[in-house]
């Protein structure tokens, strides 16, 4: 969640947390365990490394593991992140940069000091220009999660729809989640919601467009915070820079894994492409050795392009 552009509600409420966090003393209650936090800048390509080893301390939130952890100034009644390590909120280039959060992988709905961190959970704060996408409802770079422990501690159940079930991508896709001892169902894709599931919708482009996450994206960043956007009936890739200039074009061969997530619903995950060929560089890349700290990928046979353009190069 970006720390400004708050209605009052928002900003009072944060206030009131924050007073309720001062009188009530941090740290209260059990520590959650398997936390990870990861803070960096520019959609993921740099990170502000640990001082030293993490440190948790009772019942977290999301604000205070960041200010145990990190050197933190706030605003809004110490609600909301302004810095940190000097890195802090305003204007770069005549372009808005803010610091924003995610929780598994799913940006957050509320301010830091608000939302309660839970065993396993995965929280990466980013510093990025926000002209192009005011919100970015998932990433891929916390993967594994959320397919491990879920969102706001409840474990979600795992669809895995294949425009090709028993294909090698769909089976790959499968074979890592079952590695990682997560359940999975699979069906064929199709124009389906599917209320409280993580859906990872594997295909070729061309063929899971017909998913309401997947016309977010053809709209854009604005709309899906994904920095791609598929051309020529699904048979090309532009890519984009934090700008929403297009940078490339990719076209046979080419894979893509990205996130988004129409309103509160659940993400949804694609591993796509232009053709099979690159669904399958797609599924070859759905590993967090891949994923670790991007927000999307675009696949190239012995590359894998960080999402937006310049992110991470």
């Amino acid at each position: 969640m970006r720390g400004s552009s708050l209605s009052a509600a928002a900003i009072a409420v944060a206030i009131l947390a924050a007073i309720v966090l001062a009188g009530c003393g941090l740290g209260a209650g059990p520590s959650p365990g398997a936390v990870q936090l990861t803070v960096t800048s520019d959609f993921g390509s740099s990170e502000l490394a640990l001082p030293g080893p993490l440190k948790v301390s009772g019942q977290e939130t999301v604000m205070s593991l960041l200010m145990r952890n990190y050197s933190v100034s706030t605003r809004f009644g110490g609600g909301f992140v302004q810095s940190i390590n000097g890195v802090a909120g305003g204007r770069e280039g005549g372009n808005p940069v803010d610091w924003f959060y995610f929780v598994n992988g799913v940006q957050a709905t509320q301010g830091a000091a608000s939302t309660n961190v839970n065993a396993g959970d995965h929280v990466w704060w980013d510093h990025h220009d926000w002209s192009q996408a005011q919100d970015v409802p998932a990433v891929v770079g916390s993967f594994p999660q959320p397919f491990l422990t879920g969102i706001e501690g409840k474990r979600l159940p795992v669809r895995l729809e294949c425009t090709a079930v028993g294909g090698p991508a769909c089976h790959a896709v499968n074979s890592r989640l079952q590695g990682l001892g997560i359940p999975v169902a699979i069906a064929g894709a199709g124009p389906s919601e599917e209320p409280l599931t993580l859906r990872v919708i594997v295909g070729p482009w061309a063929k899971v467009r017909v998913n309401i996450p997947a016309e977010l994206i053809e709209k854009g960043p604005s709309s899906s915070g994904v920095y791609a956007r598929f051309t020529s009936g699904g048979r090309a890739m532009d890519l984009l820079d934090q700008q929403g200039r297009v940078m490339s074009t990719l076209g046979a061969g080419s894979g893509m894994v990205a996130a988004t997530r129409n309103g509160e619903d659940d993400p949804v995950w694609f591993v796509t492409g232009t053709d099979e060929a690159g669904v399958q560089l797609a599924a070859a890349a759905f590993n967090q050795s891949s994923l670790s700290n991007h927000f999307a990928v675009a696949l190239t046979p012995g590359h894998v392009q960080p999402l937006p353009v310049g992110a991470g190069g």
